[in-house]
């Protein structure tokens, strides 16, 4: 008969937090302490989004330096559009104060070993769709390749995080303080959908956006995803 303590607990191994590391728990925990969290997901019609990318040609400058605009760099677009709309998403909150911003400083979360960091993609509202992802494929490839400064995270008004690729279909994203709003982006996936009395088949994916309750409400968030759902099915107006 087995004794009555504790089970054993083998450890593998232990280390602590790297400064990056430790400076995301840091501002996770602080985002957890201040902001009030609130997630409104809505799913939308992605076939828009996908064709725009499929009709865009790579970026000018060389075979070497030439981007191919994704759905990312096409939905940057349409949430700049959006941020135009709604300016109350593209601001931050701090010492009791909502500041809206005239640029869209958007950070876009990447995935490096340290773990997930925000590069801003800064002032997206007068750049064009070859623009953008040029942009923000530099930034990636600088925080991957760890040639970057904490002034690349510095200077953002809202956030998009895209764990679609992971295979993740909805989630709920953390503020990245002092901003008030992040939008987390699922998975693509092809599923049937009403149309009249029949069914069709369509794209879809769903937005998650997570804000601040304390500086807007969720009938706020709710007219945010439905003007992006707008121009997302409508997205190739951003091919030139």
């Amino acid at each position: 008969m087995s004794g009555n303590g504790p089970a054993p607990r083998t450890v593998r191994e232990e280390h602590s937090l790297g400064p990056m590391r430790k400076t995301i728990a840091d501002r996770l925990q602080e985002s957890y302490q201040e902001a009030v969290h609130v997630t409104v997901s809505r799913k939308v019609d992605a076939e828009g989004l996908l064709a725009a990318a499929d009709a865009a040609g790579p970026t000018d400058g060389g075979d070497e330096d030439s981007v191919d605009p994704s759905t990312m760099d096409v939905l940057l677009c349409a949430l700049s559009e959006t941020l135009e709309a709604h300016p109350a998403f593209n601001a931050t909150f701090e010492e009791g104060t909502h500041r809206t911003y005239e640029e869209h400083n958007v950070g876009v979360a990447v995935d490096i070993d340290e773990g997930l960091v925000t590069p801003v993609v800064a002032d997206i509202g007068p750049k064009t769709l070859g623009e953008i992802a040029t942009e923000r494929q530099r930034l990636t490839e600088q925080v991957k390749g760890g040639e970057y400064s904490m002034s690349t995270f510095k200077g953002g008004t809202f956030t998009v995080s895209n764990l679609g690729p992971l295979g993740v279909d909805c989630f709920n994203p953390v503020i990245n303080p002092p901003e008030i709003a992040i939008l987390g982006v699922g998975r693509i996936t092809e599923d049937v959908v009403p149309d009249g009395d029949d069914v069709t088949r369509q794209h879809r994916l769903t937005f998650d956006l997570s804000f601040d309750h304390r500086v807007v409400d969720g009938a706020d968030a709710a007219r945010f995803l439905g003007t992006l759902a707008e121009h997302v099915a409508a997205a190739e107006k951003y091919v030139g």
